[in-house]
């Protein structure tokens, strides 16, 4: 585990919070969360930042993707 975590990964870990979502996207964030964390923990180096950028990417669509489900259930839900 790297002693201390270079800034651009403390910058890049603050995207991953998921307290300010509502619990159903808090539920698809989280897992982001853990494995982003797991990763400063774990590797050190230039890529690292490259992999949690790509992880941020992954966890926005997830919450999109989620986030837009959840509308078009409730669309479909007041339209019924």
């Amino acid at each position: 585990m790297p002693a201390e975590l270079h800034p651009a990964v403390e910058r890049m870990l603050a995207n991953f919070r998921y307290d300010h979502l509502p619990a159903a996207l808090q539920e698809v964030s989280k897992p982001f969360h853990d494995l982003a964390h797991q990763l400063a923990e774990t590797l050190s180096g230039p890529e690292v930042t490259k992999a949690l950028d790509s992880l941020w990417e992954s966890k926005n669509w997830a919450v999109v993707t989620a986030s837009t489900a959840a509308l078009e259930d409730a669309t479909a839900k007041d339209g019924a």
